[in-house]
This record gives structure tokens, sequence and C-alpha cells, in this order.
């Protein structure tokens, strides 16, 4: 009997259902919103307002905590690249991956006088394969930013060129 177990099974084994939870949090740090089955947005909702509850304080040790329950650990990939390209790499990498950088900087003042309730569940259509519901998992004040344009990527990288 599974009584007062409120963990959503998903079919899965502990280690990974967590591991999915927290690739599912990172995703939707890094993009601002994610396409999903609507049982996984279900799952993945407490765990993305438990790291912005510890987002709001912002002390060393909720990044720590943030660090360890996401599994991104600080990178050392930039260690041996000439001092100048270092700096540019770890900048970029640190400005779109890094999301204890996103989530404590930039997510997190967004909410500061909100209680509660950062993110949203919408539901759509089901899938077409398995019928799954499927439903996107998205912060509710943060705007979403549109995909970026090839073209107008390409046109930036001339630009910059010239």
């Amino acid at each position: 009997m599974r009584h007062l177990k409120k963990t959503a099974k998903l079919g899965m084994q502990f280690e990974h259902r967590n591991a999915m939870l927290a690739n599912l949090v990172c995703s939707l740090i890094k993009h601002k919103r994610v396409t999903t089955t609507l049982a996984k947005a279900k799952a993945a909702r407490p765990v993305a307002e438990k790291m912005v509850t510890l987002g709001k304080s912002g002390s060393l040790h909720d990044r720590r905590l943030v660090a360890a329950r996401l599994r991104q650990q600080p990178r050392s990939l930039f260690k041996g690249t000439p001092k100048r390209k270092g700096a540019v790499a770890r900048l970029a990498w640190r400005e779109n991956e890094d999301v204890v950088h996103i989530l404590f900087d930039k997510i997190a003042p967004v909410f500061k006088e909100r209680q509660g309730g950062y993110t949203r569940i919408i539901r759509l259509n089901e899938r077409q394969g398995d019928a799954a519901q499927r439903a996107i998992l998205e912060w509710v004040d943060l705007p979403v930013e549109a995909a970026p344009d090839p073209a107008k990527a390409e046109d930036k990288k001339l630009e910059a060129a010239k």
C-alpha cells in the first residue's frame, strides 16, 4: 500500500527519476519554457519552486544546495585555455549555461516579492504516438524569449566580422 506516499514514480527508479527531474528543471531555468508530459511537469513543478525559494535568499550555502540538487558542479574545463580566450569562453558559458548563476542572478530577483506559485502548467493536446497528455511548464512572471532566428544570427556574425 502507498498510503501517504506523494512522490510520483513515473515508471522509474529513484536515481533515474531524480536525474530526469534535475535535467528538466535545468532546461526550464535555461530556456524559460519546457514542453513535456503532464505527469513530468507536475512532478518537476515542486522541484523548480523549491529552487527559486532557495535562490531568493542568495547565500552561498543555498547556491551549493541548488548545485547539488540540480547536479551542476563548478566547471574546470577552462583551466588549460589561454587567459583571454578562456575568460571570454567562461563568461559566455556563465551567461548561457550556468543554471545556478541564471537562477540566482536573473530568475530569483524577479520573484523577490512573490510568496510562491512561480511556475504554471499549460495543458496541450495529446501526443500522437502514445496519446500521452502534453503540457508546457513555464515561469509565471518571466517573458519567454522567441527562439533565435538562424538568419539573424548569421547577419550578426557577418556584421561583427566587418
